[in-house]
């Protein structure tokens, strides 16, 4: 070997070795991405998720209300129903057409730039659902409802691939969780601010929807000044030096070369640098089964029956035997152990795990759906199982929370590489929606013909998303892009790259006498 490649290999370890050790503490300036990105994106999703819950009847007399002073008469009750039940379930169809838009607008203005455009859906709903009763238009309400959906879809896509992006991997999974923390306390928000002695009132409840705009301003207050994505900027826009400056603020360290390396390595071993669109991602073998695990991961993230929980808290504790005065108090507690789960599993995720998290949370779900089963079959036998019910709800939350709340999001950043980034979170999204709307058509009808064993569904579908995740998912803590790829090759059938060959392709990127990533070799690869 000649003496220059002996002192790259030499690089090489040195790097490897500052790789494990010495880490980087967490800067003011990626703290502040997470934060303000996760308010002004998961905060107004989670918020939207139990804002409609306090007001409801509020809302339904202002329809009537509107019904009689447009045609002289009191609206049906079948028509009132319908007009709430397209009120709620629109903000799922929202959340699709966002999902499914996120590709396009991210591949046109960055990461970054998505997450500030979003803001105008946000305040553009905020007009329209809270002016809807001065301007007697429940129309307004609804088509309020399905913008703040799609607002919702293209936040749930581009705020967890923009954190990914910018986050060094030894904390990729705790500054993940910010996308569920701020959900469940967004969840939370507006559930304290739905009670009777703040907003939940017939004079006050448009104000509910006007606080929307709260969270939206200040994301656009302080996003502006906060760096894009280095990984976009260098992969996607070819601007190394906008790159090489992003990972200086976000790491707060002037040497980033080795950063700049990785991502270079990573786009050597893509086949295609341009954004890969659906159709190209599904043909691909070489992700099929990264494919398969989030459309899994998602389709369970919705169908495990925590949205069943949200949507039907009230009938459940009142047919567990709570008086109904007392009822906004016992919601609101929910969301207090969802937002408390939801920061906990954001301190251990580093140290446990991902894969480990998401089996003990669909496992836990699958025992305590389970035992409230069995609670609502005996609550009229004895006077305390109602106490165990709400218990066990209390459990499933705190259970969903703890893995299956946030990861979903985190895995599908995680387990592709930069080019099908896009195309896999628009899949992702595309089911994650179908899955929220088909939960809240289907539920009623299958608690009708079930009763109480309605759960039981659900665990079926958290035993086998366990058994599926434990078979084939990877862990990917503290793993590159590059790796976690690497690590489906054998079930995907491609061939794993030799030793040699990621030498190779490490030393092919050199620094030039400026300090400069430079690529010197064109390789090919197969994985």
């Amino acid at each position: 070997m000649d003496k220059p490649q002996k002192d790259d290999l030499d690089a090489h370890k040195m790097s490897e070795s500052g790789k494990n050790s010495g880490k980087q503490p967490i800067t003011a300036c990626l703290l502040s991405a997470a934060f303000f990105g996760a308010l002004g994106s998961s905060f107004i999703y989670g918020y939207n998720l139990s804002v409609v819950n306090a007001p409801a009847v509020y809302i339904k007399a202002f329809y009537n209300k509107t019904w009689i002073e447009r045609y002289g008469e009191p609206i049906g009750a079948e028509t009132v129903t319908l007009l709430w039940s397209v009120t709620v379930s629109i903000f799922a169809i929202g959340g699709l057409l966002g999902a499914l838009s996120v590709t396009f607008i991210i591949k046109v203005l960055g990461r970054k730039g998505t997450l500030l455009l979003n803001n105008g859906f946000a305040i553009i709903a905020v007009l329209l659902l809270s002016l809807g009763e001065k301007a007697k238009s429940f129309e307004m309400l609804i088509i309020g409802r399905f913008v703040i959906g799609v607002d919702s879809g293209i936040a749930l896509s581009a705020l967890p691939m923009y954190l990914g992006e910018i986050t060094p991997r030894h904390i990729r999974g705790s500054i993940g969780q910010f996308n569920s923390i701020l959900i469940c306390f967004g969840v939370f928000t507006g559930q304290v601010l739905g009670l009777p002695e703040l907003l939940g009132q017939e004079s006050r409840w448009n104000y509910l929807f006007g606080f929307l705009a709260l969270p939206a301003i200040l994301q656009l207050c302080v996003l502006p000044f906060l760096p894009e994505s280095p990984r976009y900027l260098l992969m996607e826009r070819r601007d190394e030096a906008g790159a090489e400056r992003a990972f200086q603020r976000f790491l707060g360290k002037t040497d980033v070369s080795q950063e700049l390396e990785e991502v270079h390595a990573e786009a050597r071993a893509q086949d295609n640098l341009h954004t890969a669109s659906v159709l190209q991602l599904m043909r691909n073998p070489a992700v099929r089964w990264q494919l398969i695990t989030i459309i899994v991961i998602m389709a369970c993230y919705q169908l495990c029956g925590l949205n069943a929980i949200w949507y039907y808290t009230n009938g459940i504790l009142q047919e567990a035997g709570f008086a109904e005065d007392i009822l906004p108090y016992i919601t609101l507690s929910t969301g207090a152990i969802e937002t408390l789960s939801a920061i906990v599993s954001g301190l251990v995720i580093e140290r446990i795990g991902r894969k480990p998290l998401l089996i003990f949370g669909f496992s836990a779900m699958a025992v305590f759906f389970s035992l409230l089963t069995v609670f609502l079959n005996f609550q009229d036998s004895v006077s305390w199982m109602p106490y165990l019910s709400y218990i066990s709800i209390l459990a499933v939350i705190a259970s969903f929370c703890s893995g299956p709340g946030g990861i979903p999001f985190i895995l599908t950043g995680e387990l592709f590489e930069q080019s099908y980034r896009p195309a896999a979170f628009m899949i992702a999204g595309t089911v994650n929606w179908l899955s929220n709307f088909a939960v809240g058509l289907l539920f009623p009808f299958i608690q009708e013909s079930l009763q109480s064993f309605a759960f039981l569904v659900f665990v079926v579908v958290c035993t086998l998303g366990s058994i599926y995740l434990f078979l084939i998912l990877p862990e990917t803590k503290n793993k590159t892009f590059m790796d976690i790829s690497q690590s489906f090759a054998k079930i995907n059938k491609i061939p794993v790259p030799s030793p040699g060959q990621e030498m190779e392709l490490v030393l092919s990127i050199k620094p030039d006498v400026n300090g400069k990533v430079q690529n010197v070799v064109k390789m090919e690869s197969s994985f």
